[in-house]
């Protein structure tokens, strides 16, 4: 695969989302080939499986929602994010593997060791060249989500979880940097979207005038 493969992470409310749009639109105002994409609903099986597992009233049991998120991955790898690496395009996702070790595993207590191997299977060894950790205090967050305008960013199951949840969340996401900090790094989202944008910029521009 000779494309570049970049992910951004982050708790919800962390702006993410709003940095990666920022930064696809400066590359492809450059002439770079980028492809954007989410997880979950990078695909059109993704899609589904997004609206059943986020947008749903019904109570979901922890290990429903760790296979289907791989399942989703399995699908988004396999069939939107290889083929456009092969095709040498830049491929930037809102949220990818570290997500589950996140969210399903530190979040809702599945040991790391069960999580890992259900990232190994859905990923296939794939791995980011580089991953952009957003990083927020929980109690920001939690405010920015409490007013953010639902016609940009659609309120889903996740939105209702607590403080615990999205401390013991971003402390997973922390240890990651700890243990991968070549590829892993942090990004402080304190800051005003165009002091964030400079910093990403910063960081991605290397990676892409990589022969």
């Amino acid at each position: 695969m000779s494309g570049k493969f970049i992910t951004f992470e982050g708790i919800d409310g962390s702006g993410k989302s709003t940095q990666l749009r920022l930064l696809a639109a400066n590359l492809s105002a450059r002439g770079l080939d980028v492809i954007t994409t989410r997880e979950p609903g990078g695909t059109e099986l993704g899609q589904q499986l997004r609206a059943a597992f986020l947008e749903t009233h019904e109570q979901v049991a922890p290990m429903a929602e760790l296979l289907a998120f791989a399942a989703d991955r399995a699908q988004h790898v396999e069939f939107l994010i290889k083929p456009a690496l092969a095709a040498n395009n830049i491929v930037i996702s809102d949220r990818y593997a570290d997500a589950t070790f996140a969210y399903q595993g530190a979040g809702r207590g599945f040991p790391a060791d069960k999580v890992n191997q259900v990232i190994a299977l859905a990923t296939g060894g794939l791995k980011p060249d580089l991953t952009l950790f957003f990083d927020i205090p929980v109690d920001m967050a939690i405010e920015r989500m409490s007013v953010r305008d639902e016609s940009e960013a659609k309120a889903n199951r996740m939105d209702a979880e607590t403080a615990e949840f999205y401390t013991r969340v971003r402390e997973a996401y922390l240890t990651i940097a700890a243990a991968e900090p070549e590829r892993f790094v942090v990004v402080d989202a304190t800051g005003s979207i165009e002091e964030i944008q400079r910093a990403v910029s910063d960081l991605v521009e290397q990676l892409v005038t990589e022969n």
